[in-house]
């Protein structure tokens, strides 16, 4: 994709983009009922936005004028941040952290996996130099301690002297067996060839009975591949099976991957370029443009002086440095509009005076009023629902206006290899260049004033005194499933949606961070195996976050004491501040809340962090990228309310569904060297494993594909036989299991909350309470 290519994909976006900005801001002003309408006009605008974040990632990803990718990064966080405000509305309206699409899905005629939210490249991209800073330091400081492990896997432990002299004679007796074996046989084979020659005698074979004997065999054989061959090739024609080489890196990926490496080479050099220029324009309008600036301005203050004494009858007073001088007078006017400004100022003072005079008895009956209908109209606002006012669609509106009014209709012939555009520079240089030099001329022009005025005044005393002052920012079933009131769990893509929007996205951008809904704390909780510690790497991994490890298991004995135990919260929350984004993470995070903490785990301490996770939660700010994360496999076994207060989003990591088996099995299988050929089905494995984890099918995968297994597959193919064995000995998720963790996960704040909803009883049920206890009160005093 050349650049043209991509600046045409860039326009598209920001046209389709417009129009979503003019859409949402007629549907933000209207207030609604309709719950239902509510939900799909908040999923369109989600989904939309989620394809407008799309492109604008690959556009920034792959773009090479500098000046256009500081406007598409700016427009880029603010779409982000626009998407996670529309999905904490989504929620709140729901009372669920998951959402279907599928109806919405049909509608636009969109694939599930365009609804997929990709991770931006910058995040890593920016920050690989520091990356592999910190990885020195660690290291360094691993290396220091004596706990490198890197360093222990590769030593060699000596062995004595005898020992290695034993292992060799032992090795050189084998080798030497082994020939004398191959040479005993070989002179057994030729004595029992020869004893046969001897037996048949003078009987010769038949030769074209041999011949006709072999040529069966080979025409069975060939007549065998040639069938097999044309089955393969009548599966390829009806679509039933790829084409050779379909999973196979075609040469145009490969020349395209070669092509985004390169643009990427040229991104960084029209970047120090860009940054180069800067200083060399400046100094360059300096010195050419300079003392023009300094002229124009100092003329056009003296004229202002000139003109307010001709109109006011006295000189101006000069605005601060502080205010910001004659900078908040000229702030984009022209010398005649200041003239006109400082008359309708005079003429406002004159009509406000006389207005106080008459209209002060007014207020005491319109104050009623305004009361009146300001009550009126809460109670509308409540019953209808209203969108809350977003932070990011000022800034994205912003990013537009300033798309439109530069680079929309912009001729760039003339810039073939898209390196930055001096005359754009200029016209910025010019602002900063002209603040200096009015800093400078500002305090010129005050002293200037000064004398200005001791003259005038040396004049007025003489002269008889005259004058007036004057004031101067995929499940497929989901929606059928809720619509016949079954809660569907959420299937593995729907984890990692959640996963990328409320940990991915706000650490990997600091503009995302600040204003969009913050996070502090988020709770896996799901099954053993399923994945959750692997999405916490992954966090880490794709944001290029400092992990800190606070399970209990990990901090057992270290930093004794209640000081001790302050004294390692304050060093981790400090170097997670100083080489944020970072992630605390806090393993079977349920045993430090435990109900009763069991007698094997009472010297652990596992509750040491109880009292002290609220107050760090506190301690966090917007500005400061830190995701507290915890994951469990037994939430039941913690104190429900203090568990719920300390974890602000939980996710429930289910087991895998059917359609995430199917991948799973084909991924793992290939990953470990196994080739899918027809013998194996794959979607058997699927459908047998129900039930089972991730973690299950990586173990049964490693265990059949061994070394000797895989290189047998060229005349052995796998089958599904192989892997069922090993699964006989694991013991999979029952369904009682995952009841379980539904029927908790409806006792939390979330959950009840959905529960109230489904029911309908939410304002009901509070009024049937408050009638209730009434009646209890009334007979209570009749007895």
């Amino acid at each position: 994709m050349s650049n043209a290519m991509y600046n045409k994909m860039w326009h598209q976006t920001q046209e389709a983009l417009n129009s979503l900005l003019d859409t949402e801001s007629q549907k933000m002003m209207e207030p609604q009922k309709n719950q239902v309408f509510i939900f799909q006009m908040l999923a369109t605008f989600y989904i939309k936005y989620v394809q407008i974040f799309r492109n604008l990632e690959n556009v920034y990803d792959q773009i090479v004028h500098p000046q256009k990718r500081i406007l598409i990064r700016k427009i880029l966080d603010a779409v982000m941040g626009r998407i996670l405000e529309l999905k904490n509305e989504m929620v709140e309206l729901e009372l669920t952290e998951f959402h279907y699409f599928d109806d919405i899905l049909q509608d636009l005629k969109l694939e599930p996996q365009q609804l997929d939210i990709p991770i931006p490249k910058y995040f890593l991209k920016e920050k690989l130099e520091v990356i592999k800073g910190r990885e020195k330091i660690l290291s360094q400081i691993l290396a220091e301690s004596g706990l490198d492990v890197s360093a222990e896997k590769y030593q060699v432990k000596p062995i004595p002297l005898e020992e290695a002299v034993k292992l060799i004679q032992i090795a050189e007796r084998a080798r030497q067996g082994r020939l004398r074996a191959m040479f005993m046989k070989q002179i057994y084979l030729q004595e029992y060839r020869a004893k046969q020659a001897r037996l048949l005698g003078d009987k010769v074979a038949d030769v074209s009975a041999a011949a006709l004997r072999i040529q069966k065999v080979w025409r069975g054989f060939h007549q065998c591949k040639r069938t097999e061959r044309q089955r393969r090739e009548e599966m390829i024609f009806l679509g039933m099976n790829p084409p050779p080489l379909f999973n196979e890196v075609s040469a145009a990926m490969i020349q395209a991957d070669r092509l985004c490496h390169l643009r990427n080479k040229v991104q960084i050099k029209h970047e120090e370029e860009y940054r180069d220029a800067l200083v060399t324009i400046k100094d360059d309008l300096k010195l050419t443009e300079g003392p023009d600036i300094k002229e124009n301005l100092q003329d056009q203050i003296r004229h202002w002086f000139i003109e307010c004494r001709n109109l006011t009858g006295t000189f101006p007073d000069y605005p601060n440095e502080e205010e910001g001088g004659s900078a908040i007078i000229f702030s984009n006017k022209t010398p005649q509009q200041v003239i006109d400004d400082i008359v309708a100022s005079q003429d406002e003072e004159e009509k406000t005076k006389k207005k106080k005079k008459e209209k002060k008895p007014k207020k005491e009956k319109k104050e009623k009023e305004t009361k009146e209908t300001k009550e009126k109209n809460k109670q509308e606002e409540e019953e209808m629902w209203k969108m809350s006012p977003s932070v990011f669609l000022h800034t994205m509106e912003e990013g537009n206006s300033v798309y439109k009014d530069l680079w929309k209709n912009k001729d760039e012939s003339w810039n073939f290899p898209q390196d930055y555009d001096p005359e754009l520079i200029k016209e910025d240089k010019r602002k900063e260049l002209e603040s200096e030099i009015r800093v400078q001329v500002d305090e010129l022009m005050r002293q200037e004033l000064k004398n200005l005025k001791l003259a005038v005044n040396r004049e007025k005393e003489l002269s008889a005194r005259t004058g007036k002052k004057k004031g101067g920012e995929y499940s497929y079933l989901g929606t059928s499933l809720r619509q016949v009131s079954i809660e569907p769990m959420p299937s593995l893509l729907d984890v990692r949606q959640l996963i990328t929007l409320y940990a991915i996205l706000p650490l990997g951008s600091a503009a995302v961070h600040e204003k969009a809904p913050l996070v502090k704390s988020l709770l896996l909780a799901g099954p053993s195996g399923v994945g959750k510690k692997m999405l916490v790497h992954a966090i880490c991994t794709e944001t290029g976050a400092n992990l800190f490890n606070l399970s209990a298991a990990n901090i057992t004995g270290k930093y004794p004491g209640k000081s001790g135990l302050q004294m390692m919260l304050h060093v981790v929350f400090k170097v997670a501040r100083k080489l944020q984004p970072s992630v605390v993470w806090i393993g079977d995070t349920e045993k430090t809340f435990y109900k009763k903490v069991p007698h094997a785990e009472r010297k652990m301490e596992p509750k040491r962090l109880k009292k002290q996770l609220p107050k760090m939660l506190k301690l966090l700010k917007p500005d400061d990228r830190i995701l507290i994360v915890g994951t469990t496999k037994r939430p039941f076994d913690a104190e429900l309310q203090p568990f719920c207060k300390a974890y602000q989003k939980i996710i429930l990591v289910p087991r895998p569904d059917y359609a995430s088996r199917y991948v799973l099995w084909k991924e793992i299988i290939q990953r470990h060297g196994g080739v899918i050929t027809d013998t194996l089905s794959v979607s058997c494995l699927a459908k047998i494993t129900d039930g089972f984890t991730q973690g299950h099918i990586v173990q049964v995968v490693k265990e059949v594909l061994t070394e000797r297994r895989i290189r047998q597959q060229s005349h052995k193919p796998l089958t599904a036989l192989e892997f069922i064995a090993s699964l006989t000995s694991m013991n999979p998720v029952y369904q009682e299991e995952e009841d379980s963790f539904k029927d908790w996960y409806a006792k939390t704040p979330m959950g009840k909350k959905r529960a109230l909803a489904l029911t309908g009883g939410n304002k009901e049920n509070e009024k049937d309470k408050g009638k209730k206890e009434k009646k209890g009160k009334k007979e209570k005093k009749k007895k």
